[in-house]
This record gives C-alpha cells, structure tokens and sequence, in this order.
C-alpha cells in the first residue's frame, strides 16, 4: 500500500485519468473529491461490498445519497 499525506485542495493522479482531491479535512473526517471517467464504477467501501454481495437496497441508498451530496465544485449529483 502507497501511503501518502496531502494537504486540503491537494490531490493524487491515479493513471492519468483519475484525480482525488482532499476537498475538505474536518477534525478526524477528511472529504475526497473523484474525478473519474462515467466508465469507471467509484464506490465507498461499504457499497462496494454490498453490490458484490447483491444486496440492490443499500446500493439504491448510496445512489440517492450521492445525488444529494455537493461533488467537489459544489455541484449535487455523482462524480
């Protein structure tokens, strides 16, 4: 595992194509921006174990979820 430390508004390239952002560091929370191409699936742990295991409510959950939270430049919706 590549452990890095990154300050707010610092980011890591992943393959040219995927950046993550610090977007905001609250207490012992950090927000993470993903930029990504739409074909490429981005999943919180958790749902990601979920959808593996087929369990369509919790992924129907994340998904409503995400499309209420602001992405990185404020807007609502996915990623």
């Amino acid at each position: 595992m590549l452990v890095l430390s990154r300050k707010k508004n610092e980011s890591i390239v992943i393959n040219d194509d995927i950046t993550i952002v610090v977007v905001e560091i609250r207490g012992d929370k950090v927000r993470l921006g993903v930029e990504a191409p739409k074909e490429v699936p981005v999943h919180r742990r958790e749902v990601y174990d979920a959808i593996q295991r087929g369990d369509a409510n919790h992924r129907e959950a994340d998904e409503s979820a995400s499309a209420a939270e602001p992405d990185a430049t404020g807007a609502a919706g996915d990623a």
